[in-house]
């Protein structure tokens, strides 16, 4: 993730299991040094050693039952992960609480969006469209829409308004530690996996789209990143990886259900300027 002398600085500060003031201020120091955001970096360290805490953490007595075990507040019948109501009472269940890190890291997200100075993806054509500009669209636009499409097929991985605040969400998702319980696996590629849109036609060749497109770029690989974990986590848990492989399946059709829509704009556009040269020869003729 950093590089790795960094990466040394920060294994010996938690290869006893705590991080002292001191310690961390040396980290903090080196970071900066670096041009690492500060509230990134602490996140970062604070998950890991959250991380490091779980792996160290008294052995419980021997058992062949482990972790906990969740029943239904109705009638007692146990529940199972991720179950939104009991299969037997049909009792909705409330107050289900995400994992700490998670939260902490979408209000993260959160914070670093307050911190934008300006308006994502807004097109400056948007608030000053004049006569000249329908006119030219009105005459033209058979020449007009290609263009435009294919302008965004040259420059749909990220617009030109990917400001400052785009990049430290960027990095702070790519770096935020996949998690290793399945419930958190679960939760976390659910979460990510929202956060892809689904563009429309009327938007895909926008600067508002390539916006969006951009972002889910983002959010997708960030969904390879969760599978590539799970895969190692549950590999012996057939069903959860089949339930994770069609989550981030579905993660990968919307990315490229809105290709496919800009592709369909451009063989349309193709087809209209075909017969309008067609219609031109013929009355040529």
């Amino acid at each position: 993730m950093y590089n790795e002398q960094l990466e040394k600085l920060i294994d010996a500060a938690l290869s006893d299991g705590q991080l002292t003031e001191k310690e961390k201020q040396i980290l903090f120091k080196r970071a900066e040094s670096m041009g690492i955001e500060l509230d990134e970096f602490e996140m970062v360290l604070e998950s890991r050693l959250f991380e490091k805490g779980k792996q160290s953490a008294p052995a419980s007595p021997q058992s062949d039952k482990f972790g906990d075990i969740r029943k239904c507040p109705a009638c007692g019948a146990l529940a199972e992960s991720f179950a939104t109501k009991c299969s037997d009472c049909g009792t909705e269940f409330r107050n289900i609480q995400a994992s700490q890190n998670i939260i902490k890291f979408f209000e993260k997200l959160d914070e670093l969006e307050r911190t934008r100075t300006d308006s994502p993806s807004q097109e400056s054509s948007n608030s000053n469209i004049g006569v000249g500009t329908i006119l030219k669209w009105l005459f033209f636009y058979w020449i007009l829409l290609p263009l435009k499409a294919i302008n965004f097929i040259l420059n749909k991985t990220k617009t030109g308004k990917w400001s400052t605040t785009d990049v430290r969400k960027e990095e702070l998702i790519m770096n935020f530690p996949v998690p290793n319980s399945r419930e958190e696996i679960f939760e976390f590629l659910t979460l990510s996996l929202s956060k892809i849109d689904v563009i429309s036609y009327t938007e895909v060749v926008s600067e508002k789209g390539k916006y969006r497109s951009a972002w889910n770029a983002v959010w997708l690989k960030k969904l390879e990143q969760i599978n590539t974990k799970a895969t190692l986590a549950m590999k012996n848990d057939k069903k959860s990886l089949d339930d994770i492989a069609s989550l981030v399946s579905e993660g990968r059709s919307k990315v490229n259900g809105n290709t496919q829509r800009v592709y369909h704009l451009i063989i349309g556009f193709v087809a209209i300027i075909t017969i309008l040269i067609v219609i031109a020869r013929t009355k040529g003729d």
